[in-house]
């Protein structure tokens, strides 16, 4: 009695807090695709190892209800920082011809918004080999006291690769070995950029020179093959020199044709030139032929710094590069400054003057001022002093001072730029110097354009004016605050008559602008400001802005459009509409939030939206105002949902839950639609039969009569009294179906053409094939494989894979045995792992043959697959027997693994396969099997191992 009511409370537990089936999201990184490797490590949770080029599969297998959502993010790696957001379950994470730089861990992180979102990480390793890089290096030094000179030569061995490589030195064919030559050192050296080997070879012999060859390896991992590279050294082995026919640097025309040739002086074996630009690449127009370097027709574009390398693997690559400078020339500006030591604004009889000038121009140091007073060349004197390069101005400013300046000084100033013997255009400027052309500007913002109001999304005009002085300067616009940039992305703006225009305004260009003077074209004095402010109209901001409300019919619903920012501030209008018609109701008040309460029936079910408006627009809060139930939510880990039913059909046990039961008017049913591509096969409405829906409680529907091993769309949506909800969909599909120790499953020998419920894996490479003596090729190759079955009779059946083509080195077949829930089998005493053995017959023959493995996949929250068993290369032309036990923590399956091996003769067979409870035996007893298809042939201990099954499935529930 007391264990009835422990287990009573047991069952009523999950629903005590009203959560019902609802879990929180628990998730497993599962890998298919092309994995080297597998593995756990103490850190971090799984590694997975890949070769570079090949496709990453990563899975994110989820659990909990309702379905979790899958995200994927990445770090350590420049693959891509950003993850993709993606509401598919079961997200498969795919990356063709991975890169080394996609290395790195993986997360998936799944969320149904029920406690804590699940992560789980991956650390991916792309395996990888370069191929090696040898360069020679070579050393002259004297020996005691110049009586002769030592030559010794290190061949320097370096290559990127992952794992690390396994390196080997020979001369010719014969392999180097440190302690059988004195003459040679084989040593890792410190600092070196990937992982390098040093060759030196002491005192050159007449022996040394010859073929040196660095082979690198790492194993055959990811089935990466060896790489090597060959260096012939000879008495003429010397590193590359070269010159270039032109100086550093190059200054030339736009349009001009620059041919630079890149002449090798040295070096043997004869080096390798090529031709660099920094920064960028080569221009488009560039051509290299042999060691000349083309340009035709130079723009500004084409300028920047090229560099001319040799490589021969001798030494140091040889290296000269020029800068290439392309004349440029424009933007002539002037200043007028007045006497600075007296403080003065204006132009004053009798004080000083200074005239500037300035371009931008490259190269900036080579550009030519020359001055024109009235037309006549400008020289230096007394009261006129000429500076080519003014100190207190910007670099590559030309200035003209005038000394006490007379009436005679009242003239037109010229100032004319250009390079000496080019034929980049001149710029001239003119400066006319009279009591009545000069005088300090006076700045001024129209009346009313104080303010500027503009609609977001629209266009504004700033203005700021030069209503009074002469010459007049542009106006150049910044942002008050000093952080902010102006729209353009810059932090200042010129206008040259002082009207700023500002297209698509948003309002984070809302705020203080700053118009003042530049001290360019014009007077060189203190600059003169003025600010303008910029006020962005838009439309009042609403909250909510969708909202989905159900209710019952014939209760009283209320909607609230919150009003978060409006500018302006006063509202103007607001109203209310059903499915696009007003709703009549007495004038809102402005300044209290829009409400409407309504009874809600059947007849005004619709969209409801508040319309709130100012004079910059109109902004609206959208209503879905339903009695309409909410959709129902599947409900995916359902324990073996499939049954077998007679004439090779099956049924589905389909589970769901109903999200929010209570929230419309009661469910009365549901409608059930099962559909194939697309075609409708059967609909059918479910009657609850008064018994209402509770949240997080599962309800349940057998749909019958589907084909194996078909998958099929089912289609699901509630019923209510006045509503059918919004129809939800999900794939079914068939899978063996869990089983309990039974004593007629204890031999598979393939006889039934359903092959015990035994599956071809789908993500595996080619498929295992059921045969007998009777259905081989006759063509088949003769020295592989069995003649019969393991019986020895003509007409049993086994599976084999067949080695033959399109088949290649490495294709793998997979075979899965049903999937076999051993939670209600306990283990010995003390232990609460029940022990298995497997066993089975193999037959390998022939002189391919590859690996047979067998793998145990154990069902957690995903598969997790263990290699217990494994065999390679011919074993003789008989069936021979394997056995072994295993102990899984939950539902498992037995994986049949055949890899194919060099070449055709190496088919590979199983035949009766077993799995039977209990430690292995020498002889396995029919009342410990468990599993596969066959009958029993003692009916007596049937019916003992029956009652005795179901006494342990009865007892340990």
């Amino acid at each position: 009695m007391e264990l009835y009511w422990i287990l009573f409370f047991s069952s009523l537990s999950p629903l005590a807090g009203g959560q019902g089936v609802y879990a929180p999201a628990n998730a497993q990184i599962v890998h298919s695709g092309a994995a080297c490797n597998v593995k756990d490590d103490n850190i971090s949770e799984r590694i997975y190892t890949i070769k570079e080029g090949d496709t990453l599969v990563l899975q994110c297998i989820v659990k909990g209800h309702p379905r979790p959502q899958v995200r994927w993010t990445k770090t350590a790696g420049s693959a891509s920082d950003k993850f993709q957001e993606t509401s598919i379950y079961n997200e498969t994470l795919r990356i063709e011809a991975i890169q080394r730089v996609q290395g790195g861990r993986y997360y998936c992180k799944a969320d149904n918004g029920i406690g804590v979102a699940a992560i789980r990480s991956i650390r991916v390793d792309v395996q990888y080999l370069d191929t090696p890089v040898l360069t020679v290096h070579q050393t002259i030094s004297d020996v005691r006291g110049s009586y002769y000179q030592e030559k010794t030569v290190f061949l320097r061995c370096t290559v990127n690769s992952n794992p690390p490589v396994r390196f080997i030195w020979k001369r010719g064919t014969t392999l180097i070995e440190q302690s059988k030559d004195n003459g040679v050192d084989i040593y890792e050296p410190l600092y070196t950029q990937g992982e390098t080997k040093v060759l030196k070879l002491k005192n050159l012999r007449p022996k040394d020179f010859a073929d040196y060859t660095c082979q690198v390896s790492v194993r055959n991992v990811c089935n990466i093959v060896d790489k090597s590279v060959t260096f012939r050294l000879t008495n003429a082995t010397a590193p590359p020199m070269i010159r270039l026919a032109v100086n550093d640097t190059v200054v030339v025309d736009p349009g001009q044709d620059v041919n630079i040739n890149c002449e090798v002086t040295s070096g043997y074996p004869p080096p390798t030139i090529t031709w660099s630009r920094y920064p960028g690449p080569l221009p488009l127009s560039a051509q290299v032929r042999g060691s000349t370097l083309m340009l035709r027709a130079v723009t500004p574009s084409d300028a920047g710094f090229y560099n001319c390398s040799a490589v021969n693997n001798v030494g140091n690559p040889a290296r000269k590069n020029f800068n290439l400078v392309v004349r440029t020339m424009s933007n002539l500006t002037f200043q007028i400054t007045p006497d600075s030591n007296k403080d003065s604004e204006t132009i004053q009889m009798g004080r000083d003057l200074k005239l500037s000038c300035h371009v931008d121009a490259t190269p900036q140091d080579k550009v030519n001022y020359t001055w024109y007073k009235n037309g006549a060349l400008v020289y230096n004197s007394d009261s006129l002093i000429l500076l080519r390069s003014d100190p207190d101005m910007a670099p590559g400013t030309s200035s003209l001072e005038i000394v006490d300046m007379k009436f005679r000084d009242l003239a037109t100033y010229s100032c004319v730029a250009n390079f000496p013997g080019s034929r980049v255009p001149e710029l001239r400027v003119d400066v006319n110097i009279s009591q009545n052309s000069v005088s300090p500007p006076m700045l001024s913002v129209p009346p009313g354009g104080q303010t500027v109001i503009a609609r977001e999304g629209g266009t504004a005009e700033l203005v700021c004016l030069v209503v009074d002085g002469k010459p007049r300067p542009p106006i150049l616009w910044s942002r008050l605050e000093k952080d902010l940039l102006m729209p353009s992305g810059q932090p200042m703006v010129e206008t040259p008559n002082g009207r700023l225009r500002l297209k698509n305004v948003s309002r984070d260009m809302m705020g203080s602008y700053r118009c003042q003077t530049a001290p360019y074209n014009g007077l060189n004095i203190k600059r003169r400001e003025a600010q303008v402010q910029l006020n962005v109209q838009y439309p009042p901001i609403l909250d909510p802005v969708f909202q989905d409300v159900r209710s019952r019919n014939y209760q009283m619903v209320t909607l609230r459009c919150a009003v978060l920012r409006s500018n302006p501030p006063r509202l103007t209008d607001i109203r209310w509409l059903r499915n696009g018609d007003f709703v009549r109701m007495p004038m809102p008040d402005l300044k209290e939030t829009p409400e409407l309460k309504f009874k809600l029936e059947p007849t005004n079910n619709g969209t409801y939206e508040c319309r709130v408006s100012n004079s910059a627009g109109t902004s609206t809060c959208t209503f879905n105002v339903s009695a309409q139930p909410y959709s129902a939510e599947f409900y995916y880990d359902t324990p073996n949902p499939v049954r077998i039913l007679k004439g090779n059909n099956y049924s589905y046990n389909l589970q769901w839950t109903q999200k929010d039961p209570e929230a419309t008017d009661r469910i009365i049913g549901y409608w059930v639609n099962v559909r194939k591509n697309k075609a409708s096969l059967m609909s059918e409405q479910i009657n609850l039969r008064g018994k209402e829906p509770e949240k997080g409680v599962l309800i349940s529907h057998v749909i019958s009569d589907l084909r194996i091993p078909l998958s099929y769309e089912v289609r699901l949506a509630p019923i209510t009294t006045f509503s059918t909800g919004e129809f939800v969909s999900r794939i079914i599909q068939y899978s063996e179906p869990y089983t309990y120790p039974r004593p007629s499953d204890h031999v598979c020998g393939f006889e039934d053409a359903r092959i015990c419920g035994f599956t071809q894996d789908r993500t595996d490479v080619f498929d295992w094939t059921r045969q007998n003596h009777l259905t081989q090729n006759p063509k088949r190759s003769a020295n592989t494989g069995p003649e019969t079955d393991r019986s020895g009779t003509k007409e049993g059946y086994y599976m084999y894979i067949e080695a033959s083509r399109p088949r290649v080195q490495w294709d793998k077949a997979r075979l899965l045995s049903p999937l076999f829930n051993v939670t209600s089998v306990k283990g010995p005493k003390g232990s609460s792992r029940a022990p298995y053995c497997v066993s089975f017959y193999y037959h390998m023959k022939g002189k391919h043959i590859g690996t047979l493995n067998v793998l145990l996949r154990v069902k957690s929250i995903a598969f997790v697959d263990t290699v217990i068993w494994t065999k390679s290369g011919h074993q003789g032309p008989e069936w021979r027997k394997a056995f072994f036990d295993i102990t899984p923590n939950g539902p498992f399956q037995i994986v049949f693994e055949g890899v194919r091996g060099q070449s055709f003769e190496g088919d590979i067979a199983i035949d009766d396969v077993s799995i039977t409870l209990g430690k292995c035996k020498q002889e396995n007893t029919v009342a410990s099997a468990v599993l596969i298809g066959g009958s029993c042939s003692v009916p007596l201990t049937c019916w003992l191992t029956v009652g005795l099954a179901f006494a342990l499935l009865l007892h340990y529930r």
